[in-house]
């Protein structure tokens, strides 16, 4: 053989193992990550052959598959779409699984999950259809129309856990939309309302209770900072603090002012008790220099500020700023600056103090059942931190029994059971009405759920409005739904 073939060969053989590698690792290494990418249109047509798992919540679907009279075999629907877009997310034909339980929960809900592999194995033996497992939840429906009529057409969210558990009991984010229109087989249609909702500058297929644009929490930070100053043992619920009318920021020609422009207390003293009860801007900005932003910093974290969470579906870490200065900490320990949360984050720090100081791991799935209803797996409450000793947690509870039984959260107060809530009135863009904020839990003495609710640009009641005249009304609707 000559030189130039014998060249021409070993070139051939190298291209041959160039394509033969090439092609294995794709059908290897890629397969997983191209089957799961968005509008992968083959494996979408593939997942509309078999039936796809119901979302169940208090025994009844919210989300099943039909059989339909197309190519694609079955169509989802969505029972009270609107309702549970939030929980449920989408299923279309174009854009894939998302948004929710849907997107999070989509190897179960196919039956591809590798937890259900022995299930896969057992229906080839049988000769049973293959079909995906369906998911239950943990919402509580009554709680969950109750939050959505609190809120009405306003913008904002409201969720609400089971303090003892994390169960989530409750997610609603407003506006939403309706899943139904995402999950038709009209591929013109679903292209339309996807153009449509994505453009909808009030961003209503944005989950707000996890994701999306954070929110400044305003004053319910307030209770991070008690917890701070209670946890570092020098102080107590009876401590005075300063709480003039006003305080000069230092380093700066800016003031802080109270809501109401009124000193806390006589001779501009307050106890921390009073201070959170009323809500002092003046006092706990003090306090925050105080301690410092690492101790602030410090709590932020133990509570879950920077940590994600999965519910399944993935939520957004809140966070707490760092290297700051003396005014900025200052405004920061009162909810200001750049201190940025989800409505779960500030729920998980209710559902916390009202657990006794034991923070549990969030959760939306309590069960993956079959056909037949059995369950296959459970979710077990799981305990994910203990950001404040049992102490401070009573202490805690007994500061806010005191602000909805005589001060900013009056009106979220439930005849005949004893309410624990903190009100928030967050000044973030200051073009802008303010975010009005309620968090708390109920009944005092034995939480059974505990709730964070925001409503943006002031609830549409103007600039003026605080959010013990909105939000802790919105949230009495709650409790009350919870409680009754």
């Amino acid at each position: 053989m000559n030189t130039p073939i014998r060249k021409l060969g070993v070139v051939a053989s190298m291209l041959f193992c160039a394509v033969l590698v090439a092609a294995s690792y794709i059908q290897v290494v890629q397969a997983p990550s191209l089957d799961a990418r968005a509008g992968n249109s083959r494996v979408i047509n593939d997942g509309y052959k078999k039936e796809r798992g119901s979302i169940l919540v208090d025994g009844k679907a919210i989300a099943t598959s039909v059989k339909s009279d197309d190519k694609y075999v079955y169509q989802r629907q969505y029972s009270n779409g609107s309702l549970y877009a939030p929980v449920t997310g989408y299923n279309s034909i174009v854009y894939g699984n998302g948004g929710g339980i849907e997107g999070a929960s989509d190897g179960v809900l196919s039956g591809t999950s590798d937890s259900l592999f022995y299930r896969r194995l057992a229906d080839v033996v049988t000769g049973k259809k293959p079909a995906g497992a369906n998911v239950e939840l943990t919402i509580n429906p009554k709680i969950q129309a109750a939050a959505a009529k609190a809120l009405g057409n306003r913008r904002g969210a409201a969720v609400a856990l089971d303090p003892k558990t994390g169960a989530v009991l409750a997610m609603v984010s407003s506006p939403t939309y309706d899943p139904s229109a995402l999950a038709s087989h009209d591929t013109t249609s679903v292209v339309n309302m996807w153009k449509q909702l994505n453009a909808d500058s009030t961003q209503p297929m944005v989950n707000r209770t996890i994701s999306g644009n954070l929110y400044p929490p305003g004053s319910t930070f307030k209770l991070v900072t008690t917890a701070a100053a209670l946890e570092s043992g020098k102080y107590t619920p009876e401590s005075t603090l300063n709480g003039p009318a006003t305080i000069r920021l230092p380093q700066t020609t800016h003031s802080l002012p109270n809501d109401n422009h009124l000193p806390c207390g006589d001779n501009d003293k307050t106890s921390l008790t009073h201070a959170l009860e009323i809500s002092c801007n003046t006092a706990y900005a003090e306090l925050g220099m105080d301690l410092g932003q690492d101790k602030l910093a410090a709590q932020a974290k133990k509570f879950g500020f920077g940590q994600v969470v999965r519910l399944p579906m993935r939520v957004t870490p809140s966070s707490f700023p760092s290297d700051m200065n003396t005014p900025q900490t200052a405004m920061a320990s009162i909810g200001q600056y750049d201190v940025r949360v989800t409505p779960l984050q500030i729920a998980m720090i209710s559902a916390t103090i009202a657990n006794g100081g034991t923070q549990m791991e969030p959760h939306l799935v309590k069960n993956v059942v079959d056909s037949d209803l059995d369950v296959i797996s459970s979710t077990d409450p799981k305990i994910m931190s203990k950001p404040i000793s049992s102490d401070t947690a009573g202490s805690l509870k007994t500061m806010m029994e005191a602000v909805v039984n005589n001060g900013t959260g009056k009106l979220a107060a439930v005849d005949g059971y004893q309410v624990a809530g903190k009100t928030g009135t967050a000044q973030g863009d200051t073009s802008k009405a303010a975010d009005l904020w309620f968090t708390g839990f109920a009944p005092a003495n034995d939480p059974k759920i505990a709730l964070a609710l925001v409503l943006e640009n002031g609830g549409d009641q103007g600039v003026e409005t605080l959010a013990g005249e909105v939000a802790a009304p919105a949230a009495q609707q709650i409790f009350e739904a919870a409680l009754r």
